[in-house]
């Protein structure tokens, strides 16, 4: 099982504070930082700074670390055109020597779209144009010579396919969510991984055996790991300063979370095992508590 910090900057974070959380979580051993792509805080309350863009975050902390693993959970395909973001991704990707992993969705949140002049199609156009984003992304990079696409929204003429990524044949692409029908084909067609965010054992387990049963179709294997809003303290008064610093209930939020002492949120990250995550994503969200990151690297990493 590998462990990987999991932020959410639109929340209101500047580009030091995850170059901070992003360095902690290096130097004590996860194995990746991931950051949300959103351009406006989700739900009330101060905004501080704003958000900060996540191609451009990942571009920087690519320079400034070494050793872990660089990606988003999710970009959305509604904020840049395919053949930019495969130049983006591939271009972060060489600056990080090769630990980038592109996560992709639809997109959902019609807040920041109106708020920043984003188009915000209907559903079924955004799965339409999720799709073809898809097969052009992969398609660039993999292409050895020229690539070229006919879709119903994107067409590419003799593109030259370049700069092509570091990691050969392309970056990990990972697809989440909990749709029961389209999402299932999609990351069985196209992910190397497939997350599902913020759900209970239960769900995540319905799922997983979803995705399976679309990869028996295509004769793919995908990687499964799930994500949770994580809250870990020493004692039950650490857990309660922490869960309301976030804003959480600390007895309703082990639902949908890993939500207590190092030995609870260890036995419940290996039920997740069991379902078959080989990653758990932890939904950082107070990320000035660096000494949050410090507990969970010395009492729940070395037992996953």
């Amino acid at each position: 099982m590998k462990l990987r910090i999991f932020t959410e900057p639109q929340q209101g974070a500047t580009y030091d504070d995850l170059l901070a959380v992003a360095q902690a979580a290096e130097r004590l051993g996860f194995d990746a930082f991931f950051r949300s792509d959103h351009y406006q805080r989700i739900g009330e309350g101060d905004p501080g700074p704003g958000s900060t863009d996540a191609w451009i975050t990942l571009a920087g902390l690519a320079r400034e670390t070494s050793r872990i693993r660089l990606g988003t959970l999710v970009t959305p395909a509604t904020f840049r055109l395919p053949g930019p973001l495969a130049i983006s991704v591939a271009q972060v990707d060489h600056m990080s020597g090769g630990r980038v992993e592109l996560g992709f969705g639809t997109g959902w949140y019609d807040g920041e779209h109106s708020a920043y002049g984003i188009p915000f199609p209907p559903m079924a156009e955004r799965f339409g144009r999720f799709e073809e984003q898809l097969e052009i992304i992969t398609g660039l990079w993999t292409a050895e010579k020229s690539y070229s696409f006919e879709g119903s929204y994107y067409r590419l003429a003799d593109s030259p396919a370049l700069p092509k990524p570091a990691q050969r044949p392309r970056p990990p692409v990972i697809i989440g969510g909990f749709g029961a029908k389209r999402t299932p084909r999609l990351a069985a067609t196209y992910a190397d991984e497939y997350n599902v965010p913020f759900r209970t054992l239960a769900d995540t387990g319905e799922a997983f055996a979803r995705v399976r049963e679309a990869c028996e179709t295509t004769g793919r294997t995908v990687r499964l790991s799930a994500a949770q809003t994580t809250v870990v303290g020493a004692d039950r008064a650490e857990v309660e300063r922490r869960a309301a610093a976030i804003g959480e209930n600390p007895d309703t939020l082990p639902a949908g979370g890993l939500c207590g002492t190092p030995a609870e949120v260890v036995e419940k990250i290996g039920r997740f095992a069991e379902l078959g995550a080989e990653r758990v994503y932890l939904q950082i969200l107070d990320l000035g508590d660096l000494e949050h990151l410090e507990l969970i690297a010395a009492e729940v990493l070395p037992h996953v």
